[in-house]
Parts: structure tokens; sequence; C-alpha cells
């Protein structure tokens, strides 16, 4: 198994935030078939298979704003307003997704991009795990 941290600034906002280049360069780099396995070691984030630039992160936010609204309803209440959802969204968003690679290209469908999706603001900082299983 080939694997590789790489590092991403989410800012201080909520963000749907591209990370099929990185993804790609990792699988291109083993010119294999096999896995890609992207996982983020946070407990407040998630990563989303999802059409980006055409207005599909807006709408997941908007829909993770009514889910997770940012008030203080959560019982988890330390750090910022509303922080409490951003440790519920992994439950809705898994922290992790699986992509086969072929020749050492992603195998993603035709409008599908590789997404870090981030509520916790008071965390700009993130890790994303790129692990590579050879078939």
């Amino acid at each position: 198994m080939k694997s590789v941290v790489v590092r991403v600034t989410t800012g201080n906002r909520d963000v749907v935030h591209d990370i099929t280049a990185e993804c790609e360069r990792f699988a291109a780099e083993t010119g294999e078939d096999g896995l890609l396995h992207v996982f983020v070691p946070h407990a407040t984030a998630g990563v989303a298979l999802i059409e980006l630039g055409s207005g599909s992160d807006d709408d997941l936010l908007a829909a993770l704003r009514d889910l997770l609204p940012p008030d203080d309803r959560w019982r988890h209440a330390h750090g910022s307003r509303g922080h409490g959802r951003s440790h519920v969204l992994p439950a809705i968003v898994p922290p992790y997704a699986t992509i086969p690679v072929v020749g050492g290209r992603l195998a993603l469908g035709t409008w599908q991009s590789v997404a870090l999706v981030d509520l916790n603001v008071d965390n700009p900082e993130r890790q994303v795990r790129l692990s590579f299983l050879a078939g």
C-alpha cells in the first residue's frame, strides 16, 4: 500500500473543497490498477463524490445548512456557535471514499469530482490521507 497526506486549508466558512487534482496526481504516480481510498482523519469533515462547479457544491452546503443549522441546538457546544453540527456531519457525509483506479487514472463518472466537505469554521487546516491499494 502507498499512502500520502495532503494538507488542505479550508478557511473560516462552510466549504466544499475540490481535491480531485491531488487524487489524480497520486493515482497517476502508481500507473497501476487498484483502489484509491480517500480519508479525512477529522471528527468534523467528510468526503463527497459530487459534481462541482455547476452549483451542486452550493446546493450541498444549502442542504447541510437545512439539515444541520448553525445555531445553539447542539449539545456538543464548544467552539463557535453551531459547532456541534460539524460533529454530526460525518454521519451524513462520511469521512472516506474509495475510487477505482485503472491504469493510474481515477475511474470517476463524467461529472464526478472528489471533495472535502468542511463545516467546521474553527479548524481551517485539514489533512486528507490518500492510500492506494494495488489490484
